[in-house]
């Protein structure tokens, strides 16, 4: 059976195309190129079934509809659930959970089960605490390396979005501003991984994923697994459920 597995986050949209035996054929554009995904599924098979991870808006997800539209298959649409997959929810709604982040817990779950912080550089960053019975305990949204920059850049006088990179001790201010959003980022996962050690989850796994992973993977002292599409994982598996 083949599978077509669609992630349409804020900045880029990315699909997977897969059956039995694993992915047949990946790619993306971005979200706002969303109009060009119909081309670039023309001469994909036809799949047996369509799911989907929404978080750009109805106007991107309109779009993606109608790029579906020829395969004749009604598309499913993810949302979080309170149990799904082996993986349960502590969200107080959870159906509040963004569709990306569920769908990455379960994809960390079905390739690791064990306790992990599922992480997700993009737009924003996520940290997600995922224990060792498949329970999600909670959360944090943090901006991503690029937002952060943008208001900076925003709401200080004198100060330009330039390129930087990281240093130890930045003697530039694009240098300044990249290592202080690297170093907020990294950070923010090694205090998640010190909740759950502290709160008797052992140390977890951290599972890794998004545009911006390679600028913090380096920077961690955690234990570490980068995962390319990890919200494709966790859709293949809801599908295959």
């Amino acid at each position: 059976m083949n599978v077509l597995a669609i992630d349409a986050g804020n900045t880029r949209i990315k699909w997977g195309l897969a059956d039995t035996q694993g992915w047949v054929r990946q790619g993306w554009l971005a979200t706002r190129d969303a109009g060009e995904l119909g081309g670039g599924f023309a001469t994909l098979p036809a799949p047996a079934c369509i799911v989907v991870s929404n978080v750009a808006g109805p106007a991107v997800g309109s779009i993606v509809a109608a790029a579906l539209a020829s395969f004749q298959v009604e598309p499913r649409w993810i949302v979080g659930r309170a149990q799904q997959c082996g993986v349960r929810s502590s969200y107080a709604d959870p159906a509040q959970l963004g569709s990306d982040r569920w769908a990455a817990l379960i994809g960390a779950w079905r390739l690791f089960q064990r306790s992990c912080a599922v992480v997700n550089v993009g737009t924003t960053l996520t940290v997600d605490a995922l224990s060792d019975e498949g329970v999600f305990l909670g959360g944090i949204i943090v901006p991503g390396p690029e937002l952060m920059r943008d208001v900076l850049a925003q709401h200080t006088a004198q100060l330009r979005v330039e390129d930087g990179a990281f240093y130890y001790f930045p003697d530039r201010t694009a240098d300044a501003v990249m290592s202080g959003a690297v170093n907020a980022l990294a950070g923010s996962v090694e205090r998640m991984v010190r909740f759950m050690e502290e709160t008797g989850q052992g140390t977890p796994l951290v599972v890794l994923s998004g545009g911006g992973a390679s600028l913090i993977a380096p920077r961690l002292n955690a234990t570490l697994e980068v995962v390319d599409n990890l919200v494709l994982e966790g859709l293949l598996r809801i599908a295959l459920e």
